[in-house]
This record gives structure tokens, sequence and C-alpha cells, in this order.
């Protein structure tokens, strides 16, 4: 049956009609499609039983498509079996089915399972007529609740001109109907031509980035755009309701509210006493200061997500480096380091450590919380203790104070945020356009100023900082005005309650903290929030999703796969470990990290199933999740927390670029990966911590 509205939903009563008008409704009528199974009215008896709720609007059908959803039913002696002989010059084919299908396989074990068979043979013209053989069985367990339905999808490759034959079974213990949908779609493009036009793409976004042709948010957005057109061209057009689905809104939330917690606390002056006590706790010692900012960023990152302990950390070490004549940028990146590498120390301090651990056959295997953070943590100690020294030794001859004093940084400073805040005021009235003269006259005198020092200021550079104490003081006027604000008790449980990783309690938290903060001006706190941010990871979402279904992520887990099987037994677990810790620290270091991490974890399993290749498991997953985490080091894009600290960082007026962070944070993922690749090596080759 052809449904060509989108929003047609069937309800429980459709269910309960005869068998007779069932019959009649879901007629499939193609003349290349027939349906091989006997009708009986006793048959259909268990079907019209049954209360299932299709909600076709999600499986949406494009006007200019042939194929829309077929809706059938198969159980052990009803078959359904379909020729296709249309396919033309395509290369592949995708098959979506709806039912009753178990969502993790891992998560319960059935008897009841649906079987589809691919079998093709050769063209009909051709002289020596072949019998159909079995090119694939794709096997779909089902869940005991018949109401559900999830679609699942699978693509096969064509192998030749022959007819195609799909013959679709259900095996059950019990006699009974499974009620199904079924819809099919040709692809123009094979496999490899899919992953160079994504591997295309994912090159022009970066180069978009690298140059900063455009700036970054553009950049994703042009991408993502380009990648929906390149599933276009090779024959899968994903439908507005799918595009949007794609992205991660649960994160978006996240960020939107704590970026409205860190607005508010800025208003209150809890960031400046939070540099007083930083401060005065280093002593006035700019690399002592680093260190413990660092150390105290890594900590919170493996009991809070890292992109939450960034937005708290940014403001503050801005406003310690603006006191201290530092640069922030300096800081700033070697904070963010350190956060991605605590993040990676437990199970809840990255995603990619949290979808291994939510995995139930991985929990079956012993792989829970305790042993996961257990043998992670080691590791990722080790891996700080060697990069603080290298750390040191990258910022060895850069200079972390400014090149001028701190007078005219300062007056630099204000001329940006003046001029800033002149261009985001629109001339739409006459008042309007009044005021922007008013601040554009301001930038001009400021700037005048600035000519002055300039040219009578004698440029002083200090190493170090010896009056810790006056620029103590200097901190301390700026807190006393607000002290009384920062200790009121409901915006401290406010925080404490917000400081989730479920985005609608931050939301939650962030609207209750401004009730309380009884801050009248709401638009001066929605114009702190970094809109440019929010958007680049909504593209970014968007843009993952489409390389991953142009088969890009899979591919990289099918190649490094068949890479572990060639090699011989007796190196192949250490070679396994270094192949999948690499290949994920790079892939992570250009690509999301948590698609990448859902794609490869039943890559391993598999692996490590298979009785030829003889791997353990855990060997194979630790080295994935020390790769996905340390690997968000390599670029500005890696991981969530840098581009949300360059974003926070810009608004402040101190933005880096790709290259500042790569030039940085490459060489401490190369150093930190190749510490954790000693620690497995050492763990599961040596020693033998594979139980």
């Amino acid at each position: 049956m052809a449904l060509h509205n989108p929003d047609f939903t069937t309800d429980d009563d459709s269910w309960d009609n005869s068998s007779a008008e069932f019959e009649q409704r879901f007629q499939l009528g193609s003349g290349m499609t027939c349906l091989s199974r006997s009708v009986s009215s006793e048959r259909y008896e268990i079907l019209d039983n049954l209360h299932v709720k299709f909600n076709l609007s999600k499986m949406s059908i494009y006007p200019d498509q042939s194929v829309p959803w077929q809706m059938l039913a198969v159980s052990p002696l009803e078959s359904f079996s379909m020729n296709l002989t249309d396919f033309h010059d395509s290369a592949l084919m995708k098959l979506d089915i709806g039912g009753p299908f178990v969502a993790d396989v891992a998560d319960q074990q059935t008897e009841e399972y649906v079987v589809v068979q691919i079998s093709q043979t050769e063209d009909a013209g051709s002289r020596s007529r072949r019998q159909q053989q079995v090119v694939y069985n794709w096997s779909l367990p089902l869940s005991s609740r018949r109401n559900q339905q999830i679609i699942t999808t699978r693509t096969f490759e064509m192998l030749n001109r022959g007819t195609i034959f799909v013959n679709i079974q259900a095996f059950l213990p019990e006699p009974g109907s499974v009620p199904l949908s079924v819809k099919y779609q040709y692809l123009h493009a094979n496999i490899e031509a899919q992953v160079t036009i994504a591997s295309i793409i994912l090159v022009g976004v970066y180069v978009l980035i690298i140059l900063e042709i455009v700036h970054r948010t553009l950049a994703a957005m042009l991408g993502s755009l380009a990648a929906l057109a390149a599933l276009a061209v090779v024959g899968e057009r994903p439908s507005m309701v799918k595009v949007v689905e794609w992205i991660d809104y649960e994160t978006l939330a996240l960020l939107f509210g704590m970026m409205l917690l860190v607005a508010i606390f800025s208003e209150t002056g809890f960031f400046d006493y939070c540099a007083v006590k930083a401060y005065r706790f280093s002593r006035g010692k700019v690399w002592a200061m680093i260190m413990i900012l660092c150390l105290i960023a890594a900590i919170l990152s493996a009991f809070l997500d890292n992109v939450t302990t960034m937005l708290l950390f940014t403001p503050v070490t801005i406003r310690l480096c603006e006191v201290l004549n530092l640069d922030p940028r300096h800081v700033l990146i070697a904070e963010v380091i350190f956060t991605n590498i605590g993040g990676a120390a437990t199970a809840v301090g990255d995603p990619p450590n949290v979808i291994i651990v939510s995995k139930q056959e991985l929990r079956k295997e012993g792989l829970d919380f305790a042993a996961f953070t257990g043998h992670m943590f080691v590791g990722i100690c080790l891996v700080v203790l060697v990069s603080f020294p290298f750390l040191r030794l990258l910022y060895w001859n850069k200079k972390l104070y400014n090149k001028e004093p701190s007078e005219i940084v300062e007056l630099k400073h204000e001329i940006y945020v003046w001029r800033l805040t002149a261009q985001r005021i629109n001339p739409a009235s006459r008042e309007e356009t009044a005021v922007k003269c008013l601040l554009m006259q301001k930038v001009l005198t400021l700037e005048i100023l600035l000519g002055k020092k300039l040219r009578t200021f004698q440029r002083q550079i200090s190493q170090e900082d010896k009056n810790w104490e006056t620029n103590i003081q200097e901190l301390q006027k700026k807190v006393s005005r607000c002290t009384a604000k920062i200790f009121n008790g409901k915006i401290v449980v406010t925080d404490a309650f917000s400081f989730s990783h479920a985005g609608w309690i931050a939301m939650l938290g962030a609207i209750w903290l401004l009730v309380l903060a009884d801050i009248h001006d709401f638009e001066m706190i929605l114009n702190r929030v970094e809109w440019a941010t929010l958007l680049f990871f909504a593209a970014l979402f968007v843009l993952m999703e489409a390389l991953a279904h142009l088969h890009l992520i899979d591919y990289i887990g099918e190649q490094t796969a068949l890479l572990i099987k060639v090699v011989p037994e007796e190196q192949r677990l250490a070679v396994a470990i270094i192949l999948v810790l690499w290949v994920s620290a790079l892939a992570s270091s250009v690509i999301d990290n948590i698609p990448f991490t859902a794609t490869m974890i039943p890559v391993l399993l598999n692996l490590s199933k298979d009785p030829d290749v003889n791997l353990p498991m855990k060997p194979l997953i630790f080295s994935l999740a020390m790769g996905a985490c340390l690997g968000g080091n390599g670029t500005l894009i890696g991981a969530s927390a840098n581009v949300v600290c360059a974003g926070i960082a810009e608004q402040h007026g101190y933005g880096f670029s790709f290259m500042e962070f790569f030039r940085l944070g490459f060489p401490m993922m190369i150093v930190s990966c190749t510490v954790g690749m000693c620690y497995l090596l050492v763990a599961h080759v040596v020693v033998g911590w594979n139980s």
C-alpha cells in the first residue's frame, strides 16, 4: 500500500478489522513483487488480536520515489518474497525493515527471530542459467513486546545484473504471526565511492577551518549541506524529520543551560573570587598556578562532563591572566588538553566511556563501571605524570606574558569590546543610530589614547611576577563588591543541582538561578550565550551522521579488523592494541568520537568472538576508549570541550585559531597516546591482565 501522506498514523482499531479487510488494505500490487503465502482466516486471528501502532510519520515517503513502505505479516508457515529486476545500474540496495525487533541484541536473549535472505541469479539472457544462490543472510531477533516498532537498515551489494530475490520468514517456537513493514531503495554508488566522497567533504571542511576562509560554524554548515547533497546524489535522501533527529538535543540543552549559568555567575563575581583563591594558593608563581589549574580541571573532568568543566574554568582563567598580564590563549589550551585527558579516567568522564559501559554485552563480560574505571584510572595517571613535564617542554620558548604592558593590553581589549558592542547594534531607529555613533566616538577616543601610550611608554616584560601581593589586592578590590552574592546559599544549591549530565536539568537549574539572582536585563544574559558554538555543534551532528550514512566510519572499522586478521597469531594481540588505539585516536581527532565508538564496539566484539582470530575482548575495548578520549586533543574540533573553550575565549576577545591549538594539542596527543599504548601493552601482553 502506497502511503503518500507522512502524517498518516494507524490506530489500534485498524488491527481489529477482519482478515479480509486486512488482506485488501495491504495488497502489494506490484508486477515485480510477489507475495507467496497461503491466506486463511484462521491464520489472521492471531494478527487481528494484536494492538500495534505504526508511527508512519517517521517512515517518510518521497512523492517521486516509486517504492513505498509495504505492510505484511510473516510466520513460520508463511513467508514474504519479492523479485527485483528494476535496479538497472545501481550498485547497492538499501533495505529498511520495521518490526518488533530487539533494540540491542545483547539486551535480550530470544529464540524468536526473523530471517531475511537475499539471493541473486545471472541475467535471464545468459546462455548458461544458474540456480539462485543465497548471497546474504540477515537475522533479526524479535522482542517479546509486539507493540514496539524499531526500524533497522542494512545495505547490500549487488554482485551481478541478474534478478534479486528477497525472502523474509519468521522463526517462532509457537504458532503466530509477526507484523512487519518493508521498504527497499537503490543506491547508485558503491561503498568505495561513497567513502571517497565522504573523505573529500571532510577534508574540505578542515581546509576551510584551518585556513580560516570562513568561520568554523559556517564551515560545518557548508560541510553538512554538502554531505546531504552527496546522499541525495547516491540515491539516499533523508527527510527533514530524519535530519532533525540526527541533532543531539541533550548536548545542546546542556550547553545552553551551562552557558546561562556561566553568564549569571559572571555578573555575581563568582569567577573573580575563584581567581583570587587560585592566585593566592600559587603565591604568584605562574607555572605553579598553571599546573594547579590543569590538575583541578583534569580531576573535575573525571567526574563531570569536560564541557561543563571548561565552561566554568575558562572565565576564571581569563580573569587571572588579565591581572597577571599573561596571554590567556596558551593557558586555556593547556587546561582543555588536561580536561580531555582527565575525562578518560572514569566511566562517566567522557561520552565514549559512557557508551562502552552502557553496553549490556560488555557488562556481562565483566566490564562494568568499577572494572573499567579501575583499569583506565591507572593508565591515565601515568599519562598525566608524563604530560606535565612535556607541557613544560612545549612551553619552554613560548612567551606566556603579553608583549605589551598590562595597561596597554587592557586598553586594547577595551577598544575591542566597545567596537564589538557597536557592531552588534542594528541602527533601525534614530535612538539606536545615536547610541551607535556614541560608541564609535568612544572607540575613537580610546584609540587616540592608546597611540599616546604606545609612543611614551617603555615596554617592560617580567619573566616572573614579583609583586603578587599587589596583584592580590587588585583582584580583591574587584571581588569585595560582590562577595555577598557569591555565598548566597540559594545560588550554591542551584549550582550543585545543575551540574548534571542531563540537559533538561541544566536548563531547569539555569532558569531557577535566573529567578533567584533577580536579573532584570535578560537580553544581556542571552547575548553572552555562545550561539555560534551551539550552531556549530548542531551542524557537526548532522555532518557526522551524514558521513556515517556514507559508510565512512563503517569502512574505517572494517579495514582495521581486516588488518588485524592478517597479522600472525604470536604478535596479533600487540598489533591489535596498537592499531585500535592509534586508529581511534587519529579518527577521533578529525571526526566525532561518539559515532566512531558506537560503530567500533560491535566490530571489536565480533573480532573477539571469531575463533580464527583468538583475541581477548577487554584489551581491544580499553584501546578503543584510550584512543577515542585522548585523540580529542589532536585538533580544535576533535573534542566538544575544545570548541566550547575557543568560543568563550573568542567572546572575551582572546580567540585562538585551529593551528594555534594544533601546534600544542597534536604533540600532546602523540605523547599521551604513546604512554597509554605502553601501559596497555605491558598490562595485557607482558603481564597478561586480560581476565
